[in-house]
């Protein structure tokens, strides 16, 4: 089980990474064992001056879901309630589920941590996946969050709790179901908001955050916590929590928060630019919707950029499966942060490979390519310096030694289409 790749470009995801030309990589079974110049005489595959990069690491992924765009916006609760309503149903599910986390395999993204799904699936899948059963990139769950009646995609991807007990009731039972982390839902969310300024509206007591926070960590599990709004970052991070999904416009004393307590931020950009930037008639929602989303957008941009300046933890992530947002464009939310948050694309690539590994105590066995570690990576035609659009059609994904040639997904044109104006706009 050894493969070399010769003649190849190599930008290893290192935090100053520099173009390594004309090299070649050699994995046995699975893993990077040599990277050397160019020896024409070793046998392997000439990649003749493609370019190699680490496999994508997506922070923040649902799994139930494509992400496709539809012309009116589905109840997510009734259509959860009917899946898991019977061993039937809940067979559709897992299909839907296993799709996905083939999707993102085939795009690049070799690593996910799903953060909300449909009861114990995505634990089941990572399982699966782990035993070579089915194919899906390494996976780090959470199954499903926890919130209070009512709160964020309660009903849904989060269950609602009516006490403390019921917290700590239903963490416990994550835990013994086997999850990685523990997903809690703070304060509320664009598509479920009903009124504006309401997605970043407390839901989750600072009471009912530190029993939750508490509880997993007793259990030995991090928690991560989706929150829109300054309130629910400081209620967060003063009440143990370890990772803030999304984020908001943030003071120099919130983001020291983050530092004194060893926080991380999970920027994601990809869902709110649709319902921020397009018309209401492309994306099926509403002039609430816009401007509440229009305000998160610009909450996570300047809170990133404060974040990352003051050397705050940061990571990336897409919030998959939001309208426009699908399983194979992660490299968007790279583009998108190098221009919306001022970055060079160096940056952006580590923040999303390395980086995020570190984040989730990953980069001993993967984020970068060195020896020793996980031979999970991208062959692309061109530099992705020069654009991370070249990831869109990958010559090759490798995970853990394992090739996929030419890998091809099924796409939506349209979400295609509106995203590549929108990106070229920014250009």
């Amino acid at each position: 089980m050894k493969q070399t790749y010769k003649n190849v470009n190599i930008l290893d995801g290192t935090k100053d990474m520099k173009l390594q030309q004309n090299m070649m990589v050699t994995v046995v079974d699975g893993i990077i064992t040599e990277i050397k110049e160019n020896d024409p005489s070793v046998e392997g595959i000439d990649l003749n001056g493609k370019y190699l990069i680490p496999g994508l690491i997506n922070l923040h992924v649902h799994t139930p879901g494509s992400g496709f765009p539809k012309k009116k916006q589905t109840d997510s609760k009734k259509v959860a309630k009917l899946v898991m309503s019977n061993k039937l149903t809940q067979q559709i599910g897992v299909f839907l589920c296993k799709n996905a986390i083939k999707t993102e395999l085939l795009s690049g993204t070799t690593t996910i941590r799903t953060v909300g799904g449909l009861g114990h699936i995505d634990s089941d899948l990572r399982d699966k996946v782990k035993a070579n059963k089915i194919l899906g990139p390494r996976i780090i769950s959470c199954d499903s969050a926890v919130t209070i009646p009512g709160g964020h995609m309660e009903g849904s991807v989060a269950y609602g709790a009516n006490s403390n007990d019921d917290f700590v009731r239903f963490i416990t039972d994550n835990v013994k179901a086997g999850v990685d982390w523990v997903k809690i839902m703070i304060t509320g969310g664009v598509l479920d908001a009903k009124v504006k300024g309401e997605p970043g509206e407390m839901k989750m007591t600072p009471e009912q955050v530190k029993i939750c926070c508490d509880t997993a960590h007793k259990l030995g599990k991090k928690v991560c916590a989706h929150v829109e709004s300054p309130q629910g970052v400081v209620c967060a991070i003063e009440n143990g929590v370890d990772s803030i999904e999304h984020g908001s416009d943030m003071t120099d004393d919130i983001v020291q928060k983050f530092l004194d307590n060893d926080a991380m931020l999970i920027c994601t950009l990809s869902p709110a630019i649709p319902l921020a930037k397009f018309d209401a008639s492309v994306t099926g929602g509403n002039d609430v919707q816009r401007y509440n989303s229009e305000v998160l957008l610009d909450g996570i941009i300047s809170g990133t950029r404060k974040c990352l300046k003051a050397g705050a933890k940061v990571g990336f992530g897409t919030d998959t499966v939001c309208p426009f947002v699908t399983h194979y464009d992660m490299w968007r939310e790279l583009e998108y942060a190098h221009y919306l948050l001022d970055l060079d694309r160096k940056e952006c690539l580590y923040l999303a490979t390395l980086n995020n590994a570190k984040l989730v105590d990953l980069d001993k066995e993967t984020g970068s390519i060195e020896n020793g570690k996980s031979a999970d990576f991208i062959i692309v035609e061109n530099n992705p310096l020069d654009g991370f659009d070249t990831i869109r059609k990958p010559y090759m994904v490798v995970f853990k030694g394992k090739e996929f040639i030419n890998p091809k997904v099924k796409k939506s044109q349209e979400a295609e289409t509106r995203l590549d104006e929108f990106l070229n706009s920014l250009k």
